[in-house]
């Protein structure tokens, strides 16, 4: 009888214990390559947050900071093979990403972050190739920013002419007009870029003001350029096809949801870290350099040209970029009239 007595309450421990647990409970694992206090980070967590409240506790996020799963230029293909379940991804590195590495150089002339997205929104639900570089992820978050200038270590850029020589990291869709100008431009990672800097590999970053702090780079330069460089928007945050094949349309349509939660809070935090930096650059004393009214506009006309021309040159991989290029410059221009213009969905081109 004792043996029953105790059976029972066992069977009983063991129901109570899983009371509290829910059937169809989720975990998943999200990474970044940056640190936990990076701007992009602290977005992230604004999301792992919103998710796990809006399911209830029933998902629950596990995040893995610093590169710890993820590499700042495979992680594309490392979230295609189940590395980590969701994160952060940056196509402009990848090799294989030719349109998605080129596409960032049709924004001449975006003023805002808001439009930056919205312009890539447009672009990918008109121009089937946009997707192509994606192929396996679903994307969850385009990621916009905020517009570089040009950090110097020991020699300020005054004007276009003081580029010749400087070896300066920068994304594809700068590096031709760099180059134009006898700059000498690579393409590392965010990561990357303090020690470089710090060793002297390269003589400065194209970045936007916010990383003088939240990427430490006040501590390895001291000139700010103006310049302003246009940039444009990406796919930033995606998990595999895979994993959302399998998720449930009640999850699906929670991921979805989630997906202006996500933008919304790295505008914020991007508003603010610009600010941050601003204002932690005149107290580290890094100098800000004007550049010529003259030259920006001649950087600007530069700039412009080389989108068509990347556009023509994605032919050598079957894409039809000039189109895409020039629906980007349409779009921009209707929104710097103030008439923005609703997207063409639905098109194959």
């Amino acid at each position: 009888m004792m043996r029953i007595f105790t059976l029972l309450a066992l069977t009983l421990g063991l129901l109570l214990s899983g009371c509290g647990k829910q059937r169809d409970a989720l975990e998943l694992t999200y990474a970044s390559p940056y640190p936990v206090t990076q701007t992009f980070s602290r977005a992230d967590i604004v999301w792992i947050k919103w998710i796990e409240a809006q399911s209830h506790g029933r998902i629950h996020i596990r995040p893995f900071w610093g590169g710890a799963l993820l590499s700042s230029n495979e992680n594309m293909l490392e979230i295609r093979h189940g590395v980590a379940d969701i994160g952060m991804i940056t196509p402009m590195y990848s090799r294989s990403a030719h349109l998605q590495r080129t596409q960032q150089s049709f924004y001449s002339g975006i003023r805002t972050i808001s439009d930056q997205v919205a312009v890539y929104k447009c672009l990918d639900a008109s121009f089937a190739p946009m997707r192509g570089d994606t192929a396996g992820l679903h994307v969850l978050a385009i990621q916009g920013g905020n517009f570089p200038g040009i950090l110097t270590r020991n020699k300020p850029i005054r004007s276009l002419v003081d580029l010749k020589g400087m070896r300066l990291r920068a994304q594809a869709d700068t590096a031709d007009v760099l180059r134009a100008l006898g700059a000498d431009p690579v393409n590392l990672s965010m990561a990357e870029v303090y020690p470089a800097m710090a060793k002297g590999v390269i003589d400065g970053v194209v970045t936007p003001a916010d990383a003088l702090k939240s990427m430490h780079l006040a501590d390895v330069g001291r000139y700010f350029s103006t310049l302003k460089i246009p940039r444009g928007a990406y796919p930033g945050r995606a998990m595999s096809q895979g994993l959302w094949d399998r998720l449930g349309p009640r999850d699906q349509a929670l991921f979805t949801a989630g997906e202006v939660v996500w933008e919304d809070a790295m505008r914020t935090l991007l508003d603010q870290a610009l600010t941050i930096g601003q204002d932690y650059a005149r107290a580290e004393k890094i100098e800000t350099v004007p550049i010529a009214p003259g030259d920006q506009a001649k950087f600007d006309a530069l700039y412009r040209a080389n989108a068509f021309r990347l556009g023509r040159a994605l032919s050598a991989y079957g894409i039809d970029g000039e189109p895409i290029a020039r629906r980007a410059t349409e779009l921009i221009a209707a929104r710097d009239a103030g008439r923005p213009e609703a997207c063409q969905t639905g098109e194959t081109r």
